[in-house]
Protein backbone atom coordinates (compact mmCIF):
# COMPACT_ATOMS: atom_id res chain seq x y z
CA UNK A 1 0.00 0.00 0.00
CA UNK A 2 1.13 3.51 -0.77
CA UNK A 3 0.55 5.40 2.47
CA UNK A 4 0.66 8.80 0.79
CA UNK A 5 -2.89 10.08 0.51
CA UNK A 6 -4.39 7.22 2.53
CA UNK A 7 -6.67 7.84 5.51
CA UNK A 8 -5.52 6.25 8.77
CA UNK A 9 -7.43 5.95 12.03
CA UNK A 10 -5.37 5.44 15.18
CA UNK A 11 -7.17 4.32 18.35
CA UNK A 12 -5.20 5.39 21.39
CA UNK A 13 -3.54 8.09 19.32
CA UNK A 14 -3.01 10.42 22.27
CA UNK A 15 0.10 8.72 23.62
CA UNK A 16 2.59 5.88 23.51
CA UNK A 17 2.25 3.50 20.59
CA UNK A 18 -0.71 5.38 19.13
CA UNK A 19 0.88 8.81 19.11
CA UNK A 20 4.08 7.46 17.59
CA UNK A 21 2.06 5.66 14.90
CA UNK A 22 0.00 8.75 14.12
CA UNK A 23 3.18 10.79 13.68
CA UNK A 24 4.85 8.15 11.52
CA UNK A 25 1.86 7.67 9.22
CA UNK A 26 1.29 11.41 8.93
CA UNK A 27 4.95 11.94 8.02
CA UNK A 28 4.52 9.29 5.31
CA UNK A 29 1.68 11.28 3.79
CA UNK A 30 -1.45 9.84 5.41
CA UNK A 31 -4.39 11.86 6.64
CA UNK A 32 -4.82 10.79 10.26
CA UNK A 33 -7.75 10.58 12.64
CA UNK A 34 -6.39 10.60 16.19
CA UNK A 35 -8.81 8.78 18.50
CA UNK A 36 -8.47 8.84 22.27
CA UNK A 37 -10.60 9.02 25.39
CA UNK A 38 -8.16 11.58 26.81
CA UNK A 39 -9.21 14.76 25.04
CA UNK A 40 -6.22 16.85 26.10
CA UNK A 41 -3.62 14.34 24.91
CA UNK A 42 -5.44 13.46 21.72
CA UNK A 43 -5.97 17.08 20.72
CA UNK A 44 -2.33 17.86 21.44
CA UNK A 45 -1.14 15.17 19.05
CA UNK A 46 -3.54 16.23 16.28
CA UNK A 47 -2.63 19.89 16.68
CA UNK A 48 1.07 19.04 16.63
CA UNK A 49 0.60 17.15 13.36
CA UNK A 50 -1.28 20.04 11.78
CA UNK A 51 -2.89 19.82 8.36
CA UNK A 52 -4.29 16.41 7.52
CA UNK A 53 -4.87 15.40 11.14
CA UNK A 54 -8.03 15.61 13.26
CA UNK A 55 -8.90 14.49 16.77
CA UNK A 56 -12.07 12.62 17.72
CA UNK A 57 -12.77 11.80 21.36
CA UNK A 58 -13.47 8.06 21.27
CA UNK A 59 -14.56 5.41 23.73
CA UNK A 60 -13.30 2.22 22.07
CA UNK A 61 -15.79 0.08 23.99
CA UNK A 62 -18.79 2.01 22.64
CA UNK A 63 -20.17 1.27 19.16
CA UNK A 64 -21.60 4.74 18.55
CA UNK A 65 -18.37 6.41 19.63
CA UNK A 66 -16.23 4.30 17.32
CA UNK A 67 -18.66 4.79 14.45
CA UNK A 68 -18.48 8.56 14.92
CA UNK A 69 -14.69 8.39 14.55
CA UNK A 70 -15.05 6.29 11.41
CA UNK A 71 -17.56 8.78 10.01
CA UNK A 72 -15.00 11.53 10.59
CA UNK A 73 -12.40 9.44 8.76
CA UNK A 74 -14.78 9.07 5.80
CA UNK A 75 -14.88 12.87 5.48
CA UNK A 76 -11.12 12.83 4.85
CA UNK A 77 -11.28 10.14 2.17
CA UNK A 78 -11.26 6.36 1.88
CA UNK A 79 -10.16 4.59 5.05
CA UNK A 80 -7.13 2.38 4.39
CA UNK A 81 -5.27 1.93 7.68
CA UNK A 82 -6.56 1.28 11.20
CA UNK A 83 -4.19 0.99 14.14
CA UNK A 84 -5.66 -0.28 17.41
CA UNK A 85 -3.23 0.81 20.12
CA UNK A 86 -5.28 2.02 23.07
CA UNK A 87 -4.21 1.31 26.63
CA UNK A 88 -5.89 0.42 29.91
CA UNK A 89 -5.37 -1.24 33.27
CA UNK A 90 -4.06 -4.78 33.40
CA UNK A 91 -5.98 -6.43 36.24
CA UNK A 92 -4.67 -8.07 39.41
CA UNK A 93 -3.43 -11.32 40.90
CA UNK A 94 -5.91 -14.18 41.16
CA UNK A 95 -5.59 -14.17 44.97
CA UNK A 96 -4.30 -11.29 47.06
CA UNK A 97 -1.89 -11.64 49.98
CA UNK A 98 -4.76 -12.69 52.24
CA UNK A 99 -5.92 -15.30 49.70
CA UNK A 100 -9.00 -13.32 48.77
CA UNK A 101 -10.05 -13.79 45.14
CA UNK A 102 -9.78 -10.98 42.64
CA UNK A 103 -13.13 -9.34 41.80
CA UNK A 104 -14.64 -10.98 38.74
CA UNK A 105 -15.61 -7.59 37.39
CA UNK A 106 -11.93 -6.53 37.23
CA UNK A 107 -11.20 -9.46 34.91
CA UNK A 108 -14.26 -8.70 32.81
CA UNK A 109 -13.28 -5.03 32.49
CA UNK A 110 -9.78 -5.85 31.22
CA UNK A 111 -11.22 -8.18 28.59
CA UNK A 112 -13.79 -5.55 27.65
CA UNK A 113 -11.22 -2.78 27.21
CA UNK A 114 -8.62 -4.78 25.30
CA UNK A 115 -10.20 -7.77 23.56
CA UNK A 116 -13.83 -6.73 23.07
CA UNK A 117 -12.89 -3.19 22.06
CA UNK A 118 -10.36 -4.47 19.54
CA UNK A 119 -13.05 -6.54 17.85
CA UNK A 120 -15.51 -3.64 18.09
CA UNK A 121 -13.12 -1.36 16.20
CA UNK A 122 -12.16 -4.06 13.72
CA UNK A 123 -15.67 -5.05 12.71
CA UNK A 124 -16.81 -1.45 12.23
CA UNK A 125 -13.61 -0.44 10.43
CA UNK A 126 -13.89 -3.44 8.11
CA UNK A 127 -17.40 -2.37 7.11
CA UNK A 128 -16.06 1.10 6.28
CA UNK A 129 -13.12 -0.30 4.31
CA UNK A 130 -15.41 -2.63 2.37
CA UNK A 131 -16.95 0.45 0.74
CA UNK A 132 -13.57 1.68 -0.52
CA UNK A 133 -12.31 1.19 -4.04
CA UNK A 134 -9.69 -1.59 -4.29
CA UNK A 135 -6.05 -0.68 -4.76
CA UNK A 136 -3.31 -2.68 -6.46
CA UNK A 137 -3.63 -6.42 -5.75
CA UNK A 138 -7.28 -5.81 -4.84
CA UNK A 139 -6.30 -4.47 -1.42
CA UNK A 140 -8.77 -2.21 0.35
CA UNK A 141 -7.02 -1.72 3.65
CA UNK A 142 -5.26 -3.12 6.68
CA UNK A 143 -6.26 -3.42 10.34
CA UNK A 144 -3.31 -3.57 12.72
CA UNK A 145 -4.07 -4.71 16.27
CA UNK A 146 -1.86 -4.60 19.34
CA UNK A 147 -1.40 -7.63 21.57
CA UNK A 148 1.57 -8.22 23.89
CA UNK A 149 4.17 -10.88 24.56
CA UNK A 150 2.08 -11.44 27.69
CA UNK A 151 -0.24 -13.33 25.34
CA UNK A 152 2.45 -16.03 25.24
CA UNK A 153 4.26 -15.83 28.59
CA UNK A 154 2.29 -13.67 30.98
CA UNK A 155 3.76 -12.78 34.33
CA UNK A 156 2.36 -12.90 37.86
CA UNK A 157 -0.78 -10.77 38.09
CA UNK A 158 -1.42 -10.80 34.34
CA UNK A 159 -4.16 -13.46 34.04
CA UNK A 160 -6.75 -10.98 32.74
CA UNK A 161 -4.31 -9.03 30.58
CA UNK A 162 -2.80 -12.19 29.10
CA UNK A 163 -6.25 -13.61 28.39
CA UNK A 164 -7.30 -10.43 26.59
CA UNK A 165 -4.09 -10.12 24.60
CA UNK A 166 -4.10 -13.85 23.88
CA UNK A 167 -7.58 -13.44 22.46
CA UNK A 168 -6.31 -10.74 20.09
CA UNK A 169 -3.58 -13.10 18.88
CA UNK A 170 -6.05 -15.97 18.48
CA UNK A 171 -8.53 -13.98 16.40
CA UNK A 172 -5.91 -12.53 14.03
CA UNK A 173 -5.98 -15.41 11.53
CA UNK A 174 -9.77 -15.94 11.48
CA UNK A 175 -10.30 -12.20 11.05
CA UNK A 176 -7.82 -12.19 8.16
CA UNK A 177 -9.65 -15.14 6.61
CA UNK A 178 -13.05 -13.51 7.12
CA UNK A 179 -11.93 -10.31 5.41
CA UNK A 180 -9.64 -11.74 2.71
CA UNK A 181 -12.37 -11.79 0.03
CA UNK A 182 -12.67 -8.01 0.48
CA UNK A 183 -8.93 -7.40 0.24
CA UNK A 184 -8.67 -6.33 3.89
CA UNK A 185 -5.60 -7.54 5.76
CA UNK A 186 -5.35 -8.12 9.53
CA UNK A 187 -2.00 -8.15 11.33
CA UNK A 188 -1.17 -8.05 15.04
CA UNK A 189 1.91 -6.66 16.78
CA UNK A 190 2.91 -8.18 20.13
CA UNK A 191 5.30 -5.73 21.83
CA UNK A 192 7.61 -6.56 24.69
CA UNK A 193 8.68 -3.97 27.28
CA UNK A 194 8.45 -0.49 25.80
CA UNK A 195 9.21 2.94 27.19
CA UNK A 196 5.71 4.44 27.03
CA UNK A 197 3.87 7.01 29.18
CA UNK A 198 2.59 4.12 31.30
CA UNK A 199 5.85 4.41 33.25
CA UNK A 200 5.13 8.03 34.13
CA UNK A 201 8.12 10.18 35.03
CA UNK A 202 10.46 7.29 35.79
CA UNK A 203 14.04 7.75 34.63
CA UNK A 204 14.47 6.08 31.21
CA UNK A 205 18.04 5.04 32.02
CA UNK A 206 16.91 3.25 35.18
CA UNK A 207 14.05 1.57 33.34
CA UNK A 208 16.42 0.44 30.61
CA UNK A 209 18.80 -0.96 33.22
CA UNK A 210 16.04 -2.90 35.00
CA UNK A 211 13.84 -4.12 32.15
CA UNK A 212 16.54 -4.13 29.51
CA UNK A 213 18.67 -6.58 31.48
CA UNK A 214 16.31 -9.39 30.47
CA UNK A 215 16.31 -8.48 26.75
CA UNK A 216 18.86 -10.49 24.75
CA UNK A 217 19.45 -7.69 22.24
CA UNK A 218 19.34 -4.76 22.23
CA UNK A 219 19.62 -4.64 26.03
CA UNK A 220 17.12 -1.88 26.61
CA UNK A 221 13.40 -1.24 26.45
CA UNK A 222 11.77 -0.67 23.10
CA UNK A 223 10.86 2.80 21.90
CA UNK A 224 7.40 3.74 20.60
CA UNK A 225 9.07 4.95 17.41
CA UNK A 226 10.21 1.37 16.74
CA UNK A 227 6.64 0.15 17.09
CA UNK A 228 5.53 2.90 14.70
CA UNK A 229 8.22 1.89 12.21
CA UNK A 230 6.75 -1.62 12.14
CA UNK A 231 3.25 -0.19 11.68
CA UNK A 232 4.42 1.60 8.54
CA UNK A 233 6.15 -1.52 7.25
CA UNK A 234 3.02 -3.62 7.80
CA UNK A 235 0.88 -1.07 5.98
CA UNK A 236 3.26 -0.98 3.02
CA UNK A 237 3.82 -4.73 2.65
CA UNK A 238 0.70 -6.27 1.14
CA UNK A 239 1.94 -9.83 1.77
CA UNK A 240 1.86 -9.43 5.55
CA UNK A 241 -1.48 -10.86 6.60
CA UNK A 242 -2.99 -13.07 9.29
CA UNK A 243 0.16 -12.97 11.41
CA UNK A 244 1.25 -11.81 14.87
CA UNK A 245 4.70 -10.24 14.96
CA UNK A 246 6.59 -10.19 18.25
CA UNK A 247 8.53 -6.96 18.71
CA UNK A 248 10.55 -7.66 21.82
CA UNK A 249 14.30 -8.03 21.24
CA UNK A 250 13.87 -11.82 21.78
CA UNK A 251 12.59 -11.23 25.34
CA UNK A 252 10.71 -14.04 27.06
CA UNK A 253 9.02 -13.09 30.31
CA UNK A 254 9.91 -14.92 33.51
CA UNK A 255 7.19 -15.36 36.17
CA UNK A 256 7.98 -11.92 37.57
CA UNK A 257 8.47 -10.30 34.19
CA UNK A 258 11.95 -8.80 34.51
CA UNK A 259 15.41 -10.02 35.49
Amino acid sequence: MDIKGAVALVAGGGGGFGAASARRLHAAGARVVVCDLDEAKGKAVAEDLGDGAVFVRTDVTDEDSVQAALDQAAELGQLRIVVVAHGGRGGSRTLDRDNRPAPQESFTRVVEVFLNATFNIGRLAAAAMARSEPLEHGERGVIINTASIAAYDGTIGQAAYSAAKGGIVAMTLPLARDLAPLGIRVVTVAPGTFLTPAFGDADPAQLDAYWGAAVPFPKRMGRPEEYAQLIQQIAENVYLNGETIRLDGALRFTPKGAK
